[in-house]
């Protein structure tokens, strides 16, 4: 369930078919309250009422403990509900890191809105890849396998996650894909996950890295409305870029505000069409591969294939 808007997996499917919840026996972790001057134990039953809006004409339903809003839900209790999704997902996730690590897999976790030509990257990325090293995609999407099938045109083995209402990928799905995919040692993942700039930030999936994707067709300012997606991101492309001669889109300024949210986050400007700073992102992802191979409890020469 997402921590934002409380999507459920209950319609997730992996190719086509249902994914069954997985049960354990681990105990429920135990909630902590947060550290205050009003220490007692209890739950408040009531919900507060957003914080009073600081700017004239603004209300901040984000501005209290649990940095959101549910009605009739207190701060508190939602604090406790994203601390117990996320420490369960967080548990698929240190599974899915142990996997990918142990084969020598580098794994990352393409995230951006929709539209913005995150599908036709990869698919220009793999063309450029594929006689390298493995490479493998899951997809994310709320309804069809359409990127899925651009993804297989290619070569390569891609497995489609349909979320249903969910917003996002979460670590539990990407296990059960990982047991299907059955990656090569010392290989290429890309996880392309559902188009959405808020919830995915939130979700650990296992991966290497996050790398977020913001065309120049959206505003400059989507680093500062949209901060949890950029902090939470390695590496930042700015895409489409070809079109700026079109646009009053202020690259510098919009570089400004992601390093402004996460300081030093590395920025490549690409465009697919015209192959611009393509040959620095194919580096970024090469010397990545060559991270984890050279890591890996398996790891096997790969300087040859890697050139």
């Amino acid at each position: 369930m997402c921590t934002t808007c409380g999507c459920g997996v209950g319609q997730t499917r992996i190719n086509g078919k249902m994914v069954q919840s997985r049960q354990r026996a681990d105990a429920q972790l135990r909630f902590r309250p947060l550290q205050s001057d009003h220490t007692h134990p209890h739950e408040h039953d009531y919900a507060p009422s957003p914080v009073a809006p600081q700017i004239p004409n603004t209300i901040d339903f984000g501005a209290g403990i649990a940095g959101t809003h549910a009605p009739g839900m207190s701060q508190t209790r939602m604090v406790k509900i994203e601390r117990d999704i996320l420490a369960k997902n967080n548990q698929y996730a240190d599974e899915n890191r142990r996997y990918l690590a142990e084969r020598g897999i580098f794994a990352l976790n393409l995230v951006s809105s929709p539209g913005s030509g995150k599908t036709t990257l990869l698919v220009k990325t793999i063309e450029m890849l594929r006689d390298r090293f493995p490479v493998a995609v899951i997809e994310g999407d709320q309804q069809t396998d359409h990127d899925a099938a651009r993804i297989r045109a290619t070569g390569v083995p891609a497995l489609q996650i349909n979320t249903g209402k969910g917003c996002h990928l979460d670590a539990h799905m990407i296990g059960q894909a990982l047991q299907q995919l059955l990656l090569q040692q010392n290989s290429l993942l890309f996880i392309e996950n559902v188009g959405n700039l808020v919830c995915p930030s939130g979700f650990d999936l296992g991966e290497a890295h996050k790398v977020v994707i913001l065309s120049v067709t959206e505003g400059e300012d989507k680093p500062l409305k949209y901060p949890d997606m950029f902090h939470a991101a390695d590496l930042m492309l700015l895409n489409k870029c070809d079109l700026l001669p079109y646009l009053t889109f202020d690259v510098n300024q919009a570089i400004a505000y992601a390093q402004r949210i996460h300081p030093g986050l590395p920025v490549i400007q690409i465009s697919t069409t015209k192959s611009d700073g393509i040959p620095e992102w194919i580096d970024w992802i090469m010397a990545g591969c060559h991270r984890a191979a050279t890591t890996s409890h398996a790891a096997q020469p790969l300087d040859s294939r890697l050139g």
